[in-house]
């Protein structure tokens, strides 16, 4: 089901003339690549260029819909980042004072130095507080165990119940980790509502992402699209369909459910320079690298069957904004420099592509995280976008 609709862009009046195109990329893709399902969304700032929904919910043969709702995991963290820089916006915190001072559990933590001949690990106190301007460009130091070797290492023997300990100074350099998921405790201490009632006053609620939240209520079960799994490079496994439980606590650095729809909601806000959710010029800043001269994006996977090693653009330079990983060169046949863009686990994806006035986002559900047909339907679906609004 593709739609094409008038739009105002770098094209002049551009038109996804041939949706077919697009449809038939994804069609013909997930059948090729085995993928249960897919849902594809582009738009400008103002209007929808195509809508796709293809393959089925679960395995019973349930169609998948436009209006599938998919776990997207750290899709999630682009949210998280926007709430924090409402109260930033508001005085209510700064992005370069230290968070201990709301937060006191990230105070005093120690820095991993490595482990000696027994492998025990050699721990120091951090000389340098954490800030959240650490915590939200992934600079904290505080990394997840997927994708860095030394955390995994000390998590294996220590386990995860303590805080850190940070894998290198704050502000050193880039590492996927938790600093989101701190910033959504951040958010709770400072505003005293928890995460949901924070992003459903003032950022779901005014973007009308009324498919978006942490819980996913039994009326809306019929359209949650159910998650597969790959073990060992092996076929995909479908994963027991059941009604989400509702979580304890609510974490900034995922657990959202949500829709292309709704999502693309939330990429028009960004093109559009905030729209009374930010101010514009503090989505300037998200859009603008913010690690200086340390580079994001690529990641070794210490659980395979979780993530495969993680390098979206090889070969090229990225950087990290406020939120969005920042493509320093243009992707053949896809976005231009200067793109905004992040994931999900379940191999979910959107870009954000401020120069080409276009934003576009792909769903799927399925592990391993980037597992090569993910990204090749992905890559695909990007192509077929642009090709279809230049022709």
């Amino acid at each position: 089901m593709g739609l094409g609709v008038q739009s105002r862009n770098l094209w002049g009046d551009a038109n996804i003339g041939s949706p077919g195109k697009i449809d038939e990329t994804l069609r013909s893709g997930i059948a090729r690549r085995k993928i249960p399902a897919v849902v594809g969304m582009a738009a400008t700032a103002s209007k929808t260029l195509y809508t796709g929904a293809f393959g089925d919910r679960d395995s019973e043969g349930t169609p998948v819909t436009a209006d599938g709702i998919f776990a997207i995991a750290s899709m999630t963290k682009a949210v998280t980042t926007v709430a924090a820089m409402q109260l930033v916006e508001q005085g209510k915190v700064t992005l370069d004072e230290p968070v201990a001072r709301h937060l006191p559990k990230l105070d005093k933590l120690d820095v991993l130095e490595g482990f000696d001949a027994a492998g025990k690990p050699i721990l120091r106190p951090a000389k340098t507080p954490i800030t959240l301007k650490h915590l939200l460009t992934h600079t904290s130091g505080l990394c997840y165990d997927i994708w860095d070797g030394n955390m995994f290492r000390y998590a294996a023997s220590a386990g995860t119940g303590t805080i850190g300990p940070l894998m290198f100074e704050p502000g050193a350099r880039w590492q996927y980790g938790q600093g989101c998921d701190w910033a959504g405790r951040l958010v709770e201490a400072i505003s005293g509502m928890s995460l949901e009632d924070y992003f459903q006053a003032k950022i779901l609620g005014p973007l009308e992402m009324r498919d978006t939240s942490y819980i996913l209520p039994a009326s809306k079960f019929d359209r949650m699209v159910t998650g597969w799994s790959r073990e060992n490079g092996g076929p995909l496994k479908q994963n027991a369909r059941a009604l989400p439980k509702p979580p304890a606590t609510f974490n900034g650095g995922g657990g959202l459910y949500s829709t292309a729809a709704d999502y693309t909601r939330f990429m028009q806000m960004i093109l559009g320079k905030g729209r009374g959710i930010l101010q514009p010029k503090t989505v300037e800043s998200m859009m603008v690298n913010q690690i200086g001269a340390s580079t994001a994006g690529k990641m070794r996977s210490s659980k395979p069957d979780t993530s495969s090693d993680v390098d979206i653009q090889p070969g090229s330079t990225e950087k990290w904004g406020l939120g969005f990983l920042i493509n320093s060169t243009a992707y053949k046949g896809g976005r231009a420099a200067g793109s905004l863009a992040w994931a999900g686990l379940f191999n979910t994806f959107y870009w954000i592509d401020p120069k080409n006035g276009l934003c576009a986002v792909i769903l799927m559900q399925f592990l391993p995280f980037v597992d090569k047909e993910a990204v090749g339907l992905l890559d695909d679906f990007e192509r077929a976008v642009y090709a279809s609004l230049k022709g």
